[in-house]
């Protein structure tokens, strides 16, 4: 199993990236996929989730609202496109998989992540 994100860089306060997280070694129709992150210092927050079908996500308080978790399982590829980030969404943001088709389920694989950092 291997999930590779990509996309992160440097972006000033008020811009936009779109994060890719790209499987393989696993069937994506079959599970719940999501973001998490890791900011120095910090604790690790779970940013977004969405079921095995597309038809059920989660966000975090803190990016409701800006950010938007889809998916392409014909692409094996997962995204979050993230508008109006702030500097507190510096971090590294992993992609990561669950255990079943939900998202609520505990997550079993997970990448190495990609940094994005917000400047003020």
């Amino acid at each position: 199993v291997q999930l590779q994100a990509s996309g992160g860089g440097l972006v000033p306060a008020g811009g936009s990236l779109k994060l890719s997280c790209k499987v393989s070694g696993f069937t994506m129709d079959d599970y719940g996929i999501g973001w998490f992150r890791q900011a120095p210092g910090k604790e690790r927050e779970g940013v977004s989730g969405i079921n095995a079908d597309g038809d059920a996500t989660s966000y975090a308080d803190s990016v409701k609202g800006r950010f938007t978790i889809f998916r392409d399982n014909a692409k094996n590829t997962l995204y979050l496109q993230m508008n109006s980030l702030e500097p507190e969404d510096t971090a590294v943001y992993i992609c990561a998989k669950h255990n079943t088709i939900s998202y609520l389920t505990s997550r079993d694989y997970r990448g190495k992540g990609t940094l994005v950092t917000v400047s003020s």
